[in-house]
């Protein structure tokens, strides 16, 4: 039988909520009863939210366990196929990075009957029939939830990007860094193919700080990274090695193109001058590179101190240019 609601009779219907004010603007609503069904969709729609229905719980553990499954909840107790309890204990098995607030309904209202349903996962439990104030008032509870729940982890992603990124630049900072570059090391090595490491240094960057300014010198430091990283491949890896040294590992390039690699690497620097606040600073580097044989295990610190001495004679032969080495060199 189906039971009523009860709604504050002569109040035009409230102002419609804006979506990027409402994190859970889509609700998932479950209930095999028709007349709650339209009833629930009609007044939640008046307020401005997607209303995605269901009737059974089977479909609503599918549609919930979506890649784009509503935030927002509202499932029946009484349903075909799976139990609205049962359908959350099943939802809480699966782990989630973006939580899902669920509002459990039912005509139950004993306590055994309420603490069988929060146990089971529900975040909250309104017995019918029910105002729709109240019902109201326990929405917006699951959207400023949900609102918390994604300042949280914001605020993580921004913990671990500050934790593995480096403040000026925006790329890997050394100890992420290195980390990176020893796990693709282990990876080549199993898969016995190489590893090419581009030690990459500013040319007469102090003179360039002396002249315009440490801003400046940031400025070109900042612009330097971003044409390393847009002149990569998207799984290379691209990181300040400290100071105005750079590192770029590439892996599996052939035999005769970590040259070419590394030459594509300069020209993107030294093709178009760098702007700064006040000037356009005409830059350029020098690149030393060391490609380790996927027959013999060659440390990345190893690699990086052929890659140096490469480098240093990049600075001997007058800059701007790149220079080869070898592990066995």
């Amino acid at each position: 039988m189906s039971t009523a609601f009860t709604e504050p009779a002569c109040q035009p219907p409230p102002p419609a909520v804006q979506e990027d004010s409402n994190p859970a603007g889509c609700v998932l609503v479950a209930e095999d009863d028709p007349l709650y069904r339209r009833a629930l969709q009609r007044f939640l729609t008046r307020k401005g939210y997607t209303v995605q229905l269901v009737s059974n719980g089977l479909q609503a553990l599918a549609d919930a366990t979506s890649p784009d499954a509503p935030r927002l909840l509202i499932l029946d107790w009484m349903m075909p196929g799976l139990p609205g309890p049962e359908v959350c204990r099943r939802l809480r098995s699966i782990p989630r990075e973006r939580y899902q607030y669920i509002l459990l309904l039912t005509a139950k209202h004993t306590t055994a009957d309420i603490v069988e349903g929060l146990e089971a996962g529900a975040d909250d439990y309104l017995t019918k029939p029910f105002n729709i104030q109240e019902f109201f008032a326990r929405v917006r509870v699951g959207q400023r939830m949900i609102r918390l729940q994604d300042r949280l982890l914001a605020a993580q992603e921004a913990l671990r990007f500050q934790a593995t990124h480096d403040p000026l630049t925006g790329i890997w900072n050394r100890g992420a860094l290195f980390e990176l570059l020893r796990a693709e090391a282990e990876r080549v090595q199993r898969k016995a193919t190489s590893l090419s490491l581009f030690l990459i240094d500013l040319d007469n960057f102090k003179r360039m700080n002396d002249e315009f300014g440490h801003l400046a010198g940031d400025a070109i430091l900042h612009e330097v990274a971003q044409r390393l990283s847009a002149a990569v491949r998207l799984y290379d890896i691209v990181g300040r090695y400290g100071g105005e040294e750079f590192i770029v590992a590439a892996a599996e390039l052939e035999s005769e193109r970590p040259h070419q690699f590394a030459e594509r690497l300069r020209l993107a620097i030294s093709s178009c001058p760098i702007r700064t606040s006040d000037t356009s600073v005409s830059v350029s580097v020098s690149i030393g590179v060391a490609t380790s044989d996927g027959f013999v295990e060659c440390s990345i610190e190893k690699l990086i101190q052929i890659a140096d001495a490469a480098l240093y004679e990049a600075k001997r032969k007058g800059r701007n240019r790149v220079e080869m080495a070898h592990p066995a060199a």
